[in-house]
């Protein structure tokens, strides 16, 4: 079955009252657990704003972009659904939940993972 992977942009949610973020939480929460029970949900989560480190094929390390100067994931989750149809249901719900828009990309197979 096709696996998504649904994100937004670092920033996205940066509009968000700092006293509207309870209910934001409990409604992308409310997302989640819905998932869950429906069996479609993998793994997700919110990713901190800070500069990355990138490990070249030699192993070395340089600094990465930094957040406000170039596009990155803030957030992200991963389902499991039969359709891309399905995927955007889910995609909705989400950025209902995290009031800003989702992408939503198919992943792709590899019989190894």
């Amino acid at each position: 079955m096709p696996r998504y992977l649904i994100s937004f942009d670092d920033g996205s949610m940066d509009h968000i009252p700092d006293e509207d973020w309870p209910s934001v939480g409990e409604a992308s929460h409310k997302v989640v657990r819905e998932a869950k029970a429906a069996g479609v949900w993998i793994f997700g989560g919110g990713v901190e704003r800070q500069q990355s480190t990138i490990v070249a094929t030699d192993g070395t390390t340089t600094a990465g972009p930094v957040p406000e100067t170039k596009a990155v994931v803030g957030g992200f989750s991963i389902i499991e659904v039969s359709s891309r149809e399905e995927a955007l249901v889910w995609a909705a719900k989400i950025a209902i939940g995290c009031r800003c828009a989702q992408e939503v990309r198919e992943i792709m197979f590899d019989p190894e993972s």
